[in-house]
């Protein structure tokens, strides 16, 4: 019993030393990741774009691609993720800000409504952080922020209710230019390298920047493009990352007793990625996803979509809710 608690404080000691370097290192990382794209930006554009059959096609496109990638990694950066003591957020005037189509119906705070009788929002119910109290269900608390956050998915930097929508945006166009990077930056790549016997390399990109930009492409976007794959697939099921680990425990809680757990926030997969991008019938238009504009998430984080007659999540005693874990010192 001796020897386990100390590996287990050794490993919690290294969680934590591990939360720290990643929150002192965050902006680098940041800066890192805007460095590169910027480099990989002027690439394209320097060498591959130019090269382009129809280009009055060609070059709208790609700009538009470069312009969703640019705004919507900046939009992941500088939106809160939604911290639990801040107060409403409202829709500004803004030429950034997608405009809602007035048919459409707002959520109201506070209420519980359907629009169309095919999606029901109700109140979320009330949980416990032992750090910082009382807060909504769906919220989870970041160790390296050291703060609730609303429906938190990860820190890198902190995803929540959101800047979430963005993220997902941000990795679906990394992966979509990559992808144009990799497939049609390919025969330059052999100029670069010399293998097509070019005299002179008539770019002002200088080939090795060239070379290697090309090959964190294509790096980029086989592990970026897991990383959307995973991160669809549990949007899909109305979860996210952290719910996703829970909700797989309470799966075996509820077998234990001979019963099926069921994920109340789950209302379908097309459902739950229209609820998700806000692009169901109390939202927006789908063309949002198509330009680089800021779109409020469906909720305020403190209201939840439910499947049809369901309160809770079924399968899942009172009591059972997995907690933050809280760092023992014993």
């Amino acid at each position: 019993m001796t020897c386990s608690r100390a590996v287990f404080r050794c490993f919690k000691s290294l969680e934590r030393l591990g939360d720290r370097i990643t929150g002192a290192a965050g902006p680098y990382f940041v800066g890192l990741a805007v460095i590169l794209i910027g480099i990989g930006t002027i690439c394209f554009f320097d060498v591959v774009l130019p090269g382009l059959q129809w280009p009055l096609i060609s070059w709208p496109l790609c700009i538009i691609i470069a312009l969703n990638l640019h705004m919507h990694y900046f939009y992941v950066c500088t939106v809160p993720p939604g911290f639990v003591e801040d107060p409403p957020r409202s829709v500004p005037e803004s030429f950034l800000w997608a405009k809602k189509p007035q048919k459409k119906r707002a959520l109201t705070s506070g209420v519980s409504w359907s629009a169309g009788d095919s999606v029901k929002i109700t109140k979320a119910e009330a949980s416990k952080c032992r750090k910082c109290g009382t807060r909504p269900e769906r919220t989870h608390h970041c160790r390296v922020c050291n703060r609730c956050v609303l429906k938190y998915d990860h820190h890198c930097p902190c995803v929540g209710v959101h800047n979430e929508r963005h993220f997902v945006l941000f990795m679906a166009y990394l992966v979509l230019s990559t992808f144009c990077f990799s497939t049609l930056g390919y025969p330059y790549i052999l100029d670069a390298l010399g293998v097509n016997y070019m005299r002179e390399w008539p770019h002002h990109v200088p080939e090795l920047a060239y070379i290697l930009t090309y090959i964190l492409s294509v790096v980029l976007c086989f592990a970026v493009g897991i990383m959307l794959s995973y991160h669809l697939w549990t949007i899909s099921k109305g979860e996210t990352t952290v719910e996703t680990h829970d909700h797989e425990h309470y799966s075996k809680l509820a077998n234990s007793r001979g019963e099926d757990f069921v994920n109340s926030y789950d209302l379908g997969k097309i459902m739950n990625l229209k609820l998700f991008f806000n692009i169901w019938e109390g939202g927006y238009s789908f063309t949002t996803l198509l330009l680089p504009l800021r779109v409020p998430p469906y909720t305020d984080g403190r209201h939840w979509a439910r499947r049809p007659g369901y309160e809770h999540h079924y399968g899942l005693k009172i009591g059972e809710e997995f907690t933050d874990e809280e760092d023992e010192e014993e």
